[in-house]
């Protein structure tokens, strides 16, 4: 069980306002969300529900946090700064919250399973996690695939990032955008832009263009891989050569199979063009070619 900072008690009696000289963190990737107008279509967007069971990761000085739990019976922030969740504890002090909870952690180091355990054996409430964050650019893809290994307790995801990254999420198939990433966050989750967030909401701007997305584990996948493992390693090499066509790619390169002409014969039955590039495949399409070739 994680060690949780105990929730803040109705009886502390601390100013409602608290100022603080913390200066943002460089290795930390910290840029602090302060413009009122995109927190409020932020929070809009995620549809808060009173009972949501909902764990924000790096809340940084609370910008969406209090706004969030004003709308939450409780809630769970993940902060790796430890001056940081020590402002944070006194601010949501200020407003006399009696279940809000910190974990100071790397969110990378977290186990949603037992975080989700935890919360079911305390409350009796089998409600899967509602997961929100403006996450750090540096490490933002990793985590996202650190969270797909919980995806089976997380009811859905909204992040803000580098608007770069989040079109390659949310791309179509067939568009500059898409790519090895838009394929496994597609083969695990419905993706949905929601808004594009400028530099100046940041407090220091960021040197690019944010946005903020849904992300919808699906409870039964639409196609599913023989080998999730290997299927990631198919979407992998074919985008380390995009610009090559499949039946190139797979003559030299010696993480993937030689294809037999067997194999090629069921792929083209399947409507896999040999001749494709990678680009013009969709997720569907290389489930089918991962099943085929592995």
């Amino acid at each position: 069980m994680y060690v949780i900072n105990e929730a803040i008690k109705p009886k502390m009696s601390i100013p409602k306002k608290i100022k603080t000289n913390h200066q943002p963190r460089k290795r930390f990737g910290q840029n602090f969300l302060h413009d009122t107008g995109v927190i409020e279509q932020i929070v809009d967007g995620i549809n808060i529900q009173r009972d949501d069971w909902l764990v924000e990761i790096g809340p940084g000085m609370g910008a969406l946090t209090e706004p969030m739990l004003k709308q939450l019976d409780s809630m769970t922030v993940i902060e790796l700064d430890k001056d940081l969740s020590s402002t944070l504890r006194m601010r949501i002090g200020a407003n006399a919250h009696a279940d809000f909870n910190i974990i100071e952690n790397n969110a990378m180091h977290v186990d949603y399973h037992q975080l989700y355990q935890d919360y079911k054996d305390t409350t009796g409430q089998d409600k899967q996690l509602r997961v929100v964050g403006n996450l750090p650019y540096n490490i933002s893809t990793p985590l996202l695939f650190h969270l797909l290994n919980f995806a089976d307790v997380i009811e859905d995801m909204h992040f803000m990032l580098q608007k770069e990254v989040v079109d390659r999420i949310t791309a179509e198939v067939g568009t500059k955008a898409y790519g090895r990433l838009s394929i496994m966050m597609q083969y695990y989750c419905q993706t949905e832009y929601l808004l594009t967030v400028p530099k100046g909401a940041f407090n220091p701007p960021p040197k690019v263009t944010s946005a903020v997305f849904r992300l919808v584990p699906f409870a039964n996948k639409p196609i599913v891989a023989n080998d999730e493992e290997s299927f990631a390693v198919v979407v992998r090499e074919c985008f380390n050569q995009r610009r090559k066509t499949l039946r190139a790619i797979f003559k030299k390169n010696a993480l993937l199979p030689t294809l037999t002409d067997e194999m090629i014969e069921t792929l083209e039955a399947q409507g896999i063009d040999m001749q494709a590039r990678p680009e013009t495949l969709s997720v569907e399409d290389f489930v089918k070619l991962s099943n085929v070739v592995i």
